[in-house]
């Protein structure tokens, strides 16, 4: 008997597990350094990973197209090509620097899987069903978390974005029209945004919710208000061998003051979370008494007008401290997402067809997170069992992958009815 052929794409596509998506793009984008995953927007591994979805949605029949403000969009149409009302799943590809393997790739992989699931029970869809891919989710390169799904609502100023510069001192739209979108139209795009009926995002839990609860998913209902803030802190920049220590203005020392006070700020409002997770000196030199600091706040509470109180406390106490050690300090606002209560008629309906899930909150932020007040919007959670995340130590099991998958696929059956 002669050996099998082997499997066309289409039929490995249809038996594609999350597990077996992710190892594919297991080596894009390590880093050797922090460890983990580093996959900026429009760098080499992200683009990588944009053209490995794109191959996957296209070996499955999907209808591949990209959107003035660089998210990838994957249909599963209905007879005609009307895409009114349609059901959309999917995520982003980018990563925060070291992160972890699941946060963003894991909704996109099990968004596939789902489609193939789908496929397998029903011939054609009886609403148009989109997985999408949006850029720059973590804000990572260009410092405005969810970045793609924020032009597509409106929720940026275009002429903001456009002039959002990287390290590296390039902005947006040079990096943008590098890469093939015209920078000149991105922003709100009313077509697409007529056309989603509903969206579901599914992620990996980035806390301790479903190890507390022994599950494996969870539906969401809310996200936590948050926002990012750049502390600049001038000072003296001199020599560090010949300035005495009685001489200096030095924005170090006044930038890791305030750092100890946004702790201690925090720890007193219940509920708060404050972090500080990049800090820039210039020039930076070794031997070098910095002339100006700048560092990246994050804010996080349930209530807005409790987030708000503690950036002005922040503030407040950061020019105090300024004073005190002969500097100055400048606070900016740099994006700003008010706490999200996600659909409720649409979590009513995944609740349906997931009978088992709990319900939890998040303080992360999400692009669902950003859709919701412009469509009806709801998430799904899978069990991250070590409860960290944006980190390498960022962990699914492999059956929890599937379930995720399975359940994803069972929403998505339930909204089609």
């Amino acid at each position: 008997m002669a050996p099998d052929t082997e499997a066309t794409p289409l039929a490995r596509a249809l038996t594609a597990t999350v597990t077996g998506l992710l190892s594919d793009i297991a080596g894009t984008g390590t880093d050797n350094i922090r460890g983990g995953y580093t996959r900026p927007v429009y760098s080499t591994a992200e683009l990588d990973l944009r053209n490995w979805f794109i191959e996957q949605a296209t070996t499955r029949g999907l209808s591949v197209e990209t959107d003035l403000n660089g998210a990838i969009w994957a249909w599963w149409d209905v007879p005609g090509g009307d895409r009114s009302n349609s059901l959309v799943t999917g995520s982003h590809l980018d990563s925060v620097p070291g992160g972890g393997a699941f946060d963003g790739p894991l909704g996109v992989a099990s968004a596939l899987v789902a489609v193939d699931i789908l496929k397998s029970r029903i011939a054609t869809p009886a609403r148009p069903l989109a997985v999408v891919v949006f850029p720059e989710e973590e804000g990572s390169r260009f410092g405005v978390a969810c970045l793609g799904s924020r032009l597509m609502t409106g929720a940026i100023d275009p002429d903001k974005a456009r002039n959002l510069r990287d390290q590296d001192g390039s902005t947006f739209a040079d990096v943008a029209k590098a890469n093939g979108l015209d920078p000149r139209f991105i922003g709100r795009d009313e077509k697409l945004l007529g056309q989603i009926g509903a969206f579901v995002e599914l992620h990996v839990e980035q806390g301790r919710g479903l190890i507390d609860l022994d599950q494996p998913i969870a539906i969401a209902s809310s996200i936590l208000g948050h926002g990012r803030w750049r502390l600049s802190v001038h000072g003296q920049g001199n020599h560090a061998g010949t300035t005495l220590m009685a001489d200096r203005h030095d924005p170090m020392v006044s930038a890791s003051r305030m750092m100890v006070a946004i702790r201690d700020i925090a720890r007193n409002q219940t509920n708060a979370r404050a972090t500080v997770g990049r800090l820039q000196p210039v020039p930076g030199g070794t031997n070098v008494i910095a002339s100006r600091v700048d560092f990246w706040l994050d804010v996080r509470h349930p209530d807005d007008a409790v987030t708000a109180h503690v950036v002005e406390a922040i503030h407040a106490q950061a020019q105090i401290i300024a004073a005190e050690e002969g500097c100055t300090v400048e606070l900016r606002e740099e994006s700003l997402s008010p706490t999200v209560h996600f659909d409720p008629a649409l979590q009513k309906e995944l609740q349906l067809a997931l009978p088992q899930a709990p319900i939890l909150d998040t303080g992360a932020g999400h692009d669902a997170g950003v859709l919701a007040p412009y469509v009806p919007t709801a998430m799904v959670f899978v069990r991250n069992p070590s409860g960290v995340s944006h980190s390498p130590e960022e962990h699914v099991v492999d059956e929890d992958a599937e379930t995720g998958a399975r359940t994803l696929a069972d929403a998505l059956h339930g909204l089609m009815a």
